[in-house]
């Protein structure tokens, strides 16, 4: 077995440490901006943010693996989560109509205020971190990459 690294992996795995610190950057910035000013971590705007994009048609509404893998949680994450928003009053739950075994979540008119109130921090703390990033020789090509991703307007 030799002693020199394979050059593609390693690589891959300085790629993988930049896309971590970007994230982690990005993650953490938004997190301070929400928390000061909304008293909503990210994950909870998150949440949020996912199940206020449901419809009432045809698979409209999601189960809660849905939201975790949405939101990147395990499942008893995303159901403690979702306990914290519904104590809170932004959420709320009821049975499937048509399967007693499925538990649906809405987002609640107070729920919804406070995520359109949130947006806007959220977004500028993203193109804050973006910024900031963009200035750092390392991340550089990974924020060109995130932005190249968002569609032409």
């Amino acid at each position: 077995m030799s002693d020199t690294p394979d050059p593609a992996l390693l690589g891959l795995a300085q790629g993988w440490c930049a896309l971590s610190a970007l994230h982690g950057r990005i993650e953490a910035h938004i997190e301070r901006a929400l928390q000061a000013r909304h008293e909503l971590s990210v994950r909870e705007f998150s949440v949020l943010d996912v199940l206020s994009r449901q419809h009432a048609g045809e698979g409209g509404h999601l189960r809660m693996n849905q939201v975790a893998d949405s939101v990147v949680l395990s499942q008893s994450a995303t159901t403690r989560l979702v306990n914290r928003l519904e104590d809170r009053g932004l959420l709320t739950r009821y049975l499937c109509l048509t399967d007693r075994r499925g538990i649906y979540t809405d987002v609640t008119d107070a729920g919804l205020a406070l995520l359109a109130e949130a947006r806007p921090t959220n977004d500028t703390a993203l193109r804050e971190a973006l910024e900031e990033a963009s200035r750092r020789p390392e991340l550089a090509p990974l924020v060109a990459a995130v932005e190249s991703l968002a569609p032409a307007v």
